[in-house]
C-alpha cells in the first residue's frame, strides 16, 4: 500500500468501513461435532468401531483466557455457522483497515507548531521534560 497517494488511501477506507458495518450479526469460535459413549454395556455404542452417540454440536471459544463451550441445538446449527462465517469476514475487514489506516498515518507529513512539516527525528533518545509528581506527606 505504499506509495498510494493518501486521498486513494482514504477512499479506500471508507470502502471498507462500508463493508465492515454491512457484516451483520457474528461470533467468534468454531462449531465442531462430538461423539461420546453412554457407558451401558449392552448399548451399540459399547461394541468396538462405533463411533458413540452423536453428534452433539458444541461451541466453543476462548473469552477471558478461557476456553468456553456451549452446545448447540441443531435447529440453531446453521445460525451459528453463518454467524461464525461474519465473524472471519469482520477479523479480516479489521486487519485491512489497520493496514490502510498505518499507510494514512505514514503518508501525512508531520506539522510542527505553525503547521509547517517538522524534520524527521534524528533517532536521539529524549527524557521525560514534564513535571515530576510527588506524593503529598503523610498526615
Amino acid at each position: 500500500m505504499t506509495g498510494e497517494p493518501l486521498d486513494d488511501l482514504e477512499r479506500r477506507r471508507a470502502q471498507l468501513y462500508e463493508q465492515l458495518a454491512g457484516t451483520g450479526d457474528f461470533r467468534p469460535g468454531s462449531v465442531n461435532a462430538t461423539y461420546r459413549r453412554c457407558g451401558k454395556p449392552n448399548c451399540a455404542c459399547a461394541r468396538p468401531g462405533h463411533r458413540g452417540h452423536g453428534p452433539r454440536w458444541l461451541w466453543t471459544r476462548s473469552s477471558g483466557g478461557k476456553t468456553r463451550t456451549r452446545q448447540v441445538a441443531a435447529a440453531e446449527l446453521e445460525k451459528v455457522r453463518a454467524e461464525l462465517a461474519n465473524y472471519r469476514e469482520f477479523a479480516a475487514l479489521s486487519e485491512q483497515i489497520v493496514e490502510v489506516n498505518e499507510a494514512i498515518c505514514e503518508a501525512k507529513p508531520v506539522a510542527g507548531p505553525a503547521g509547517v512539516p517538522r524534520e524527521e527525528p534524528s533517532g536521539e533518545k529524549g527524557g521525560f521534560a514534564g513535571r515530576s509528581r510527588r506524593r503529598p506527606p503523610p498526615r
